[in-house]
């Protein structure tokens, strides 16, 4: 009886223990978007707490100044769910090797985790698991503030091209802006070197923003600034440049974009976020042929230079747009992003289509949100 326990004990340990490491690394060394569920637990119910206390319909001064705290809370809550389970772990471990109290085993377990030495058992195997969980303590706690100097340069980054781009496209930002003012300065030619400086931005956001998920959630240090409308302000650009505005042929603008909507749905299947996976050029999208109009006129005012056939201007924006209409403005959601211009100042057309909270909280872990999204649009 008593040996039957303690090998439940000591299995229950191992899961742990080896969960509790794996998510760890997962989290702060392996260089690619693998999801880890421990992580994902706890960034989700972080998520619902701070949605919470935001309130259903505050105002966005109030959704900011709440959000704000997210991301460093989320992580700190992280290390400390990390602490709890590998001391719970080895609770049951030091159950499982002799200790007849449960009282007596955290004493052990936490004593040696935290590397007191307050509490300690002299014999052979408690002893062992004391060294194994004393360095399994230390070893997260190591990985941890080694992955925050990396992470908050990676931020560093992405926030210097956001805040350059308010520059050119304004506050809040806006494609026909920012090519207006390229345009007014005399400086279209430089946009090639734009659209290639955003196609790698856009690289480097695929993977850091996966290899480090809670990422996406620190907000910019300016409220109205957000990585996810620059993106949108950027593609619109690049999807006006290319469909819209008389230039010789610029393709470096339209691989922008596609390095952009690839992105963008990349991490919107890392985070279960739904979008339409396989649009056709005559789907609808959120803007509307008035705005579109409305646009050109803004930019014939100007003085810009448009195609002559505005209808085949339409429909290649709506072809270009459509690749990215969804993701973008579901991600914009997800990080509460401040209202810009045909970004995050509208929501999709198709229900199925939106984000909301329970849908990426309740989503089976490891599920595709592709299939996820054909599954809702058939029913």
């Amino acid at each position: 009886m008593h040996l039957a326990r303690d090998i439940l004990l000591d299995v229950f340990a191992a899961v742990l223990v080896v969960s509790t490491l794996l998510s760890a690394v997962r989290s702060t060394m392996l260089p690619r978007g693998v999801k880890s569920l421990i992580a994902g637990t706890v960034f989700s119910v972080t998520r619902i707490i701070f949605r919470l206390r935001a309130g259903r319909s505050p105002t966005y001064e109030r959704r900011d100044k709440v959000m704000a705290m997210y991301g460093p809370v989320a992580l700190l809550t992280l290390l400390v769910s990390w602490y709890v389970i590998l001391v719970t772990g080895f609770t049951a471990a030091y159950l499982g090797t002799g200790v007849n109290r449960i009282g007596t085993a955290f004493r052990i377990s936490g004593s040696a985790v935290f590397t007191l030495g307050t509490t300690t058992d002299p014999r052979l195997v408690p002893s062992i698991l004391g060294y194994t969980e004393a360095g399994l303590g230390l070893l997260i706690l190591t990985l941890l503030i080694t992955y925050l100097p990396t992470m908050y340069s990676v931020f560093a980054q992405r926030e210097a091209a956001v805040a350059q781009l308010q520059v050119r496209a304004g506050n809040p930002p806006a494609a026909w802006t920012m090519l207006i003012r390229f345009y007014r300065i005399g400086m279209t030619t430089r946009l090639t070197e734009l659209w290639q400086q955003w196609e790698g931005w856009f690289a480097a956001l695929e993977e850091s923003h996966t290899s480090f998920p809670v990422l996406p959630y620190f907000r910019s240090p300016q409220p109205d600034q957000s990585w996810v409308t620059a993106a949108g302000t950027v593609l619109d650009a690049a999807s006006l440049w290319a469909s819209t505005v008389e230039h010789p042929n610029d393709p470096d603008a339209q691989l922008c974009i596609r390095a952009g909507f690839v992105a963008l749905r990349r991490l919107a299947d890392f985070f279960n976020v739904p979008y339409a996976s396989d649009p056709s050029p005559d789907d609808p999208i959120t803007i509307s042929r008035a705005e579109y109009d409305e646009v050109c006129r803004i930019m014939e005012a100007a003085e810009m230079v448009l195609k002559a056939d505005r209808e085949a201007s339409w429909l290649s924006f709506k072809g270009w747009r459509v690749n990215y209409d969804t993701v973008l403005l579901n991600l914009a959601r997800m990080v509460e992003a401040p209202i810009a211009p045909w970004t995050s100042d509208r929501s999709p057309i198709d229900r199925s289509q939106q984000w909301t909270l329970r849908n990426a909280v309740t989503l089976r872990r490891g599920t595709d949100a592709r299939r996820w999204h054909r599954r809702a649009r058939q029913s």
